[in-house]
């Protein structure tokens, strides 16, 4: 089995010859803060896992509580805005049930393991939210983890994702309609990530589909064609501005910025590391025939070697890279290895090199690599190799490349781009041709991932655990980081509709849990 991470309103002082009667009828906040040419009586927020407040790989109350759409739903109150219902969740666990037996994990806590390194855990406990259990909806908050632009709009949609059928207002509903039903009078729509991000955690192993036009041919990890997001977007803002409602509009971030792709290191193997440093000479000798056969091919680039002075990287899997294994088998075989061994090593290695600083390795690679990928040995004893011998070229980012779902590799990132950059360009456009604030998550979130961001507490970044603006998972915000982004959006709403909506001081929010309790 493979192992699979204050508002603060400055008041200038002014001096007063007579100012007592300045003091009989003070300003109260419901009469300061303005809705400007918005009107937040009715405000719906539609996306997906970022909107519903979901975090440490889980949707919980807490979490829930400290969406975005939550937080400014509170800081409408004070210009208007009426109530925001959510469909909470019934604990703090975030875990599903499925009729009494668990189906999704409970969310991660911070714990620190025997060797005192910190890292994220699963929180223990039986959840108590059973999806078979219905939550009375609508509700204000129309965010579904895992929902892809296509998804919103699709009839019966919640048959396929449990996390819209414990709220959807009938079997047949779309999330679009049950949004739409609340007839909002504003709302916002953040939606596309899931376009892009599931293709991106799983390390690429999907499939781009720019160029297919039906997504009911897409796979669960594909990026989904730009046209069809372009026009799948226009479809959602038609609907949601049909009764003259404003909004605003979010883009998609960078999202290979994350801490899911910037935590582990491409070079995380330290020749001061007891359990590696002393094979390198051995591993060294015995990529050297491959090397050599790497050279002759014209690709010495491809050359795998370990250093014993400094951290060296994996040895990955690279889709991108010309497949190469018959050749090389040929030639290794020219070279005096036995043609069984050399198939193998040519099946191996026929598209791996060593990873550098253009690679990405997903977080969760964190607990595969140098560990031996059972799978992959008992598939090596199929082919006649010893135990040990198929345990020897199994060890995972060191003799067995890394596998796809572990790397981002620089096709694969380039694909994420090019999605995206267009993905942003229909969501500014359709932003502009009908009035809505827009917002520029890309730009936000990218000042937090380069330098950070500061705040009256201190400075946001996005580091992994400690940078305060991600959740345990990596990709989803903690409560500081939604607030962040809260913030963001009232800025572009305040700018757009003259509006004066107060923004949230968020280093009154918290960051992740310590605690396994």
């Amino acid at each position: 089995m493979k192992n699979t991470i204050k508002l603060m309103i400055g008041l200038a002082t002014v001096g007063l010859v007579s100012c007592d009667a300045e003091f009989d009828n003070p300003v109260t906040e419901a009469g300061f803060y303005t809705s400007g040419t918005a009107d937040f009586t009715r405000y719906v927020a539609v996306g997906n896992s970022l909107t519903a407040g979901y975090a440490d790989g889980a949707l919980y109350i807490t979490g829930q509580e400290n969406s975005y759409p939550n937080i400014m739903a509170q800081q409408f109150a004070l210009a208007g805005g009426g109530e925001f219902t959510q469909p909470l969740m019934d604990d703090n666990l975030g875990g599903l049930l499925l009729n009494g037996t668990q189906v999704f994990n409970n969310r991660f806590v911070l714990s620190v393991d025997e060797n005192g390194n910190p890292g994220p855990v699963l929180l223990e406990g039986t959840p108590t939210t059973d999806v078979a259990t219905s939550a009375a909806g609508p509700f204000n908050n129309m965010g579904v983890p895992g929902a892809k632009s296509f998804h919103l709009a699709a009839p019966g949609y919640g048959s396929a994702n449990p996390w819209f059928g414990r709220f959807q207002t009938s079997q047949s509903a779309s999330i679009i309609a049950d949004a739409t039903s609340m007839n909002p009078t504003f709302f916002s729509l953040w939606i596309g990530n899931n376009d892009i991000l599931s293709y991106a955690t799983s390390g690429g192993i999907g499939v781009d589909q720019t160029g297919n036009l039906n997504p009911a041919t897409y796979g669960p990890n594909d990026i989904t064609d730009p046209n069809v997001f372009a026009a799948t977007y226009s479809g959602l803002v038609d609907a949601l501005t049909a009764n003259g409602s404003k909004g605003a509009v979010v883009n998609i971030p960078d999202v290979t910025s994350i801490p899911f792709f910037t935590t582990v290191p491409y070079a995380p193997l330290s020749p001061l590391n007891p359990a590696f440093g002393p094979q390198i000479p051995a591993l060294n000798a015995t990529y050297a025939q491959l090397n050599a056969a790497f050279a002759f091919l014209g690709v010495p680039e491809r050359s795998i070697v370990f250093s014993q002075t400094a951290a060296s990287g994996v040895v990955v899997h690279d889709e991108g890279l010309e497949d190469l294994s018959t050749a090389l088998t040929q030639v290794l075989i020219g070279g005096g290895l036995d043609p069984g061994t050399a198939t193998i090593y040519g099946m191996q290695y026929g598209q791996a090199r060593q990873a550098n600083a253009g690679d990405l390795l997903v977080l969760t690679s964190s607990s595969a690599i140098a560990t031996v990928d059972t799978d992959r040995v008992a598939e090596l004893m199929s082919f006649g190799l010893t135990q040990a011998q198929a345990g020897q070229l199994s060890v995972v980012g060191v003799t067995y490349p890394m596998p796809d779902q572990y790397v981002l590799v620089p096709v694969e990132q380039e694909a994420i781009s090019t999605a995206a950059t267009a993905y942003n360009a229909a969501i500014e456009g359709i932003a502009a041709s009908k009035g809505l604030a827009f917002v520029d998550a890309k730009s936000r979130l990218g000042q937090v991932a380069n330098g950070g961001v500061g705040y009256d507490g201190g400075v946001l970044t996005s580091q992994f655990v400690t940078g305060g603006a991600f959740s345990l998972d990596g990709v989803h915000p903690s409560p500081r980081g939604y607030a962040f982004t809260a913030n963001a959006i009232i800025d572009a709403i305040n700018e757009t509709y003259e509006a004066t909506i107060p923004k949230v001081a968020i280093g009154n929010y918290g960051t992740v849990t310590a605690t396994n309790n």
